[in-house]
């Protein structure tokens, strides 16, 4: 990282860096063709999870290659000046790490998997229906490496 002073090593506060964001930014490659693509996810402490339709392009980026790079963030706030231009900037905190994705396969490991999703946004977990697990892909990051960046007003 270029600005060691704005690196988060903390891994307690990296993990509440991604227990406090609302989106996840998964980052494939395959023949050289990077795709980005915005998910809903879980967090378990160790890996993270999402969930898909039974085919598509992230199915058809996992094949593939299953390493992916993911970007979480939050409290983002632009920050202006009423005068100059470069002056303008953001404050946030995020989070950048690369990973493994693996398939759950059984209907405990798909259930389990969608309740690490619910959880994070509702803070409970919740009984689901057979006939959605028996439908629903759902995937595990394993989390290979992370790290964590702030940069708040006083940075600008």
């Amino acid at each position: 990282m270029r600005r060691n002073d704005k690196e988060i090593v903390d891994r307690t506060e990296i993990d509440e860096i991604i227990r406090g964001s609302t989106v996840c930014r998964l980052a494939f490659a395959v023949d050289d063709e990077p795709y980005v693509v915005p998910v809903s996810f879980g967090y378990d402490g160790q890996s993270l999870y999402f969930h898909s339709a039974g085919t598509g392009r992230k199915i058809d980026c996992i094949a593939a290659n299953n390493r992916v790079c993911f970007e979480l963030e939050r409290n983002v706030q632009l920050i202006t000046h009423p005068e100059k231009a470069c002056k303008w900037s953001f404050s946030f905190e995020s989070v950048i790490g690369y990973g493994t994705v693996h398939e759950l396969r059984s209907t405990e490991e798909r259930e389990a998997g969608l309740n690490q999703i619910m959880t994070h946004y509702s803070g409970r977990e919740w009984e689901l229906d057979p006939a959605v697990l028996a439908t629903t892909r759902v995937w595990r990051v394993e989390i290979l490496s992370v790290t964590g960046k702030r940069a708040t007003h006083k940075d600008t």
